[in-house]
């Protein structure tokens, strides 16, 4: 595959890599980076951690966990989307992180068994129809190590108003479809609940 080219996915694919940014700054209220802290601190991020952001979006996230492992760590981020990755390259060299970003589809992840000892999944899983979904949580059970840590977050569908309900209106999804998604994939559940912003619910599940 090109690195240019999108790969085949049955998943949503988002190409405004320019919008963005700015639409994760209004539907957070500014609170992007308090945002993220608590995810990174929900996964459980520690220094020289192994870390895989699936659906990575302009790289935002993965970027902070970068600072959070260290140049001991290491982290990767991948998305279906060319100019989201693009975006997300430019963000990392103007930072200075030294993350990896590839175009994949979260349904064929390019890393070999047992590589990650955390990966994300925040705000795709209501872009992945239910087979593509259960196909992605198999491909990230197999690139955890033993005892690795997958922390996923998603939109609940409580009610939504404004911009976050314009922008998300197309998927939202309930925390036992979650649940059910990652013990499928044969992932223990550790805990569950709200992250504390925009209806934003999280499960934390590890690979036995």
């Amino acid at each position: 595959m090109r690195e240019d080219s999108a790969p085949h996915t049955h998943g949503l694919l988002i190409n405004w890599a320019l919008r963005y940014d700015v639409v994760a700054w209004l539907v957070t209220h500014g609170r992007e980076r308090e945002l993220r802290d608590r995810m990174i601190a929900l996964a459980e991020v520690q220094a020289g951690d192994a870390v895989l952001d699936v659906g990575c979006g302009t790289g935002t996230l993965a970027i902070a966990a970068w600072r959070r492992v260290g140049q001991i760590g290491l982290v990767c981020g991948i998305d279906a989307s060319p100019p989201m990755i693009a975006r997300a390259r430019r963000k990392a060299a103007k930072a200075g992180a030294q993350v990896q970003f590839d175009v994949a589809a979260a349904e064929d992840l390019p890393f070999p068994d047992d590589r990650f000892d955390v990966v994300l999944s925040t705000l795709m899983l209501h872009h992945l129809p239910r087979t593509t979904g259960q196909r992605c949580a198999a491909e990230i059970r197999r690139v955890l190590k033993p005892g690795g840590r997958v922390l996923a977050v998603d939109f609940g569908r409580g009610e939504q108003r404004g911009l976050l309900s314009h922008f998300h209106r197309h998927g939202h999804v309930d925390l036992k479809d979650i649940v059910a998604l990652v013990e499928g994939a044969d992932l223990s559940v550790r805990t569950t609940g709200q992250v504390g912003m925009n209806n934003l619910h999280f499960v934390l599940a590890e690979k036995g």
